[in-house]
């Protein structure tokens, strides 16, 4: 246990649980959906390469709010300043149209399996021909792998489904 962790909006979520076990249960209380934290495949997964300010924006929670509830239980001082909090695109895009899809990939079965899909879906990115449109399903918002994407150029479309699922379509301009 790494008690020495200063807790920041690029401090991986699983480097977080491991430094402060404690930590879990508030991150839970605080956003319902991190329960998935308890399910090891995705916490060696996901969690492992998830930023914190990462897992804000899938919890749709202010990332200040959630640094300084975690440095509160641990003891730290508050966060002064914080980063612009990372926004993906929600609002249907100019660019999206049905017919341009040419590659889909359902990333459900390789977490289950205790796979992560970010280097089979940026492989399939690099591929993907300009004008055309990759769709990705997943059981929650793949923050990080969507960050990755945006650092590659390809833009993107969330939608938010039930149940925390998603959609996310990456366009190749």
């Amino acid at each position: 246990m790494d008690s020495s962790l200063f807790i920041t909006p690029k401090t991986k979520v699983l480097q977080a649980i491991e430094a402060y076990p404690q930590l879990e249960k508030v991150l839970i209380e605080f956003v319902p959906a991190f329960e998935k934290l308890k399910n090891p495949v995705l916490r060696n997964t996901v969690a492992r390469i998830t930023t914190l300010q990462q897992a804000a924006a899938v919890g749709k929670v202010n990332i200040e709010d959630l640094i300084n509830r975690l440095r509160a239980e641990i003891g730290q001082d508050p966060l002064r300043e914080t980063e612009s909090p990372v926004s993906y695109q929600t609002e249907k895009p100019s660019w999206f149209n049905e017919n341009n899809i040419t590659a889909m990939l359902d990333a459900k079965p390789m977490l289950d399996a205790g796979e992560h899909p970010v280097n089979q879906v940026i492989s399939d990115l690099k591929t993907l021909p300009a004008g055309k449109i990759y769709e990705l399903k997943a059981p929650f918002l793949p923050a990080p792998l969507i960050d990755k994407a945006k650092s590659l150029n390809f833009e993107h479309w969330v939608v938010q489904e039930q149940g925390g699922n998603c959609t996310v379509y990456f366009h190749s301009k």
